[in-house]
Parts: C-alpha cells; structure tokens; sequence
C-alpha cells in the first residue's frame, strides 16, 4: 500500500517569470540561460522575511524574499540587477496583486497626486544580442571617447553588488566619508583595457589614468545597453511619464 504521508499535503502554485536578459548574458549550462525563472506565490512565510528586523537593518530583505520565491534551481549570485528587478516586479504582483498605488508629482498639473499602475503593463527593456561580444558570456566592447582606450565590460550581478558593498564599507572605515562608490563599482564594471585583463591594471586605470568624461560616457553606455523593467508611469493619455516609485507601500499596500 502506498504510503500517503510521504507525498505533500500541498502544492505551491507558481508562475514563469520572462527575464529582460532572455537569458543571452548566461553561460548555456547556468539555468538562468533559458531566459525564464519559476517563482512560486507568496505566503505567510515570506511575509515573516519582509518584517524581520535584522533583515531589515542589514538591507538585505528583499533578496532574502526573492531567494524564498524562486522555485528554479539557479545561484542567485549569478542574476544580474536588471533581471533581479523583474523578479522583484513579479515577487510583488504574485504577493498582493498586479495594482499598485503611489503618490507622485504631477508632470501635467504639477501637483503631488495619487496614481495607480496595473504592474503587469510595465515594459521589459531587453537586451539586445548584437550587443553582445558573444551570446552566453557577459562581456560587451566600448571605446572610450576621449582616449580611445578600447575597453570590455560586463553587467554587475547580485554577487558583485554585495562585493562592491563589502569593499565600500570597508574603505569608509579606513578613510570616513571618502565615498568610493563610482570607482570601486568601475572595477568590478571594466574587464579589460586594450586587451590586458590583470586586476592589477584595471585598479589602477581607474584610480589614476580614467578621465571624468570617459566615465560619465562609460556608465551612459552601460544604461544603453542594460536589461531592465522600466519603471514608468505614463497614463492613459501618454503625457505622465513619472518615475514609478519604490517604497514602504510597495510590498504592504495597507501601509
């Protein structure tokens, strides 16, 4: 006779959620590679994660709820932000529904006012494979403008960003209030420069050798080409355009 209690008593639903990558920055044996992520419904379990306190204080509540809702076997640390950010996106929708209510100011009245936006209508900005140096690796070519340094990026993933935190956090102990935050970023951004790779080099480059105009058109360039979910509100008639914000409500629509 089979054993019932060996089989779950309940079954999460979940949903596919499409990555604005589509999965083009991932080597092809990384799951991530097939563009899509399952993530299943929110329950009261998350909402212990979204109200725990040392979470809270640490900053990293919200990748400790999207590490709860992904079903798919991926390494988090591999996702990139601009995926990261649709999987919050969707986190919020599978939650508590796909309206979401939020006061802004107006660009037409110019008055602080409420809005509501149905999340599911939030476009993607998708990568684009030509792009790319190479479909399944995350590395794009730039020259920069002013020194006509030939240099190859990559997109930061959820990784990196904790690294540049850690090393940023760092430095401010040793040097408070030093603010390091654009250059340690471009060292973890800038994988080669005229084809030398060392570490070393690109440390240096950067502290010493890149021009405050080539960085500007450099982080100019990453915005261009980097997958996200654009956050925008226009309204019915097109005429809007604000900046949909992330807050408290976001996740406790009833605060």
């Amino acid at each position: 006779m089979e054993n019932v209690t060996d089989k779950p008593k309940f079954k999460f639903p979940t949903e596919v959620v499409n990555l604005p990558s589509k999965g083009l920055i991932y080597p092809k044996d990384n799951p991530l590679s097939s563009g899509k992520l399952e993530m299943k419904y929110m329950t009261a379990r998350e909402e212990d994660i979204l109200t725990n306190q040392n979470y809270i204080s640490k900053g990293i509540v919200l990748d400790k709820l999207l590490e709860s809702l992904i079903v798919s076997k991926v390494n988090y640390n591999d996702i990139i932000v601009g995926d990261k950010n649709a999987l919050l996106i969707a986190s919020r929708v599978l939650g508590y529904g796909k309206d979401y209510s939020f006061r802004a100011q107006s660009k037409v009245t110019n008055r602080i006012e409420d809005f509501t936006i149905d999340l599911t209508t939030l476009n993607d900005k998708e990568l684009k494979k030509k792009d790319l140096k190479e479909v399944g690796v995350n590395e794009f070519g730039y020259t920069l403008p002013t020194t006509n340094k030939l240099i190859t990026f990559k997109l930061l993933t959820h990784g990196d960003e904790v690294s540049i935190a850690k090393e940023v956090a760092g430095q401010n102990k040793i040097r408070p209030g030093s603010n390091p935050e654009i250059s340690t970023r471009l060292k973890y951004i800038i994988t080669s420069i005229d084809g030398d790779s060392e570490k070393k080099t690109i440390r240096e480059f950067v502290d010493n050798y890149l021009l405050a105009k080539d960085s500007r058109s450099l982080r100019e360039e990453i915005k261009r080409i980097s997958p996200d979910v654009e956050l925008k509100y226009h309204g019915e008639d097109g005429e809007e355009d604000i900046n949909i914000p992330i807050g408290l409500n976001f996740f406790w629509p009833d605060a």
